[in-house]
């Protein structure tokens, strides 16, 4: 699947979901449901800054696509974080460069989240797109 069917089915679970309440409600039964990130990887080399809350992002190449590992140790943002392995774990490093973040407005995030955690979560992005340059680079 590619990312950008990947964000519709993500826009799709949303939009099904007229209440923000319950939007907050499924970012957090996400949250819980991502598998925690082994503490050898929680290093301050992993650590995404621009986050108000601890955010781990660890990345390897294997065969060609990137597999991501993450971890937060706030449940809402843990819940953003598993939206986003959801979209750009196991993409390669060109496909992640060359798509837009269009689920983060498509659902609503942009305008809903606290200003403190929509930079987290562009900072979350950004750190993603390093990762996917990183690669790419070193495929060159």
């Amino acid at each position: 699947m590619t990312i950008a069917e990947r964000q519709h089915q993500i826009v799709q679970e949303f939009h099904s979901l007229t209440d923000w309440e319950d939007r907050y409600k499924k970012l957090i039964e996400l949250g819980k449901a991502m598998s925690a990130m082994p503490l050898t990887l929680q290093l301050d080399d992993y650590m995404v800054r621009g986050c108000q809350s601890k955010v781990w992002i660890h990345a390897r190449l294997e065969n060609g696509k990137i597999i991501f590992t993450a971890d937060s140790d706030a449940l809402l943002v843990r819940g953003l974080v598993a939206l986003l392995m959801r979209i750009y774990s196991d993409a390669t490093p060109d496909e992640i460069l060359a798509t837009a973040p269009d689920f983060v407005k498509a659902i609503g995030l942009e305008s809903k989240l606290s200003p403190s955690r929509a930079n987290g979560l562009f900072a979350m992005i950004k750190q993603i797109k390093f990762y996917a340059l990183a690669f790419q680079s070193l495929a060159k």
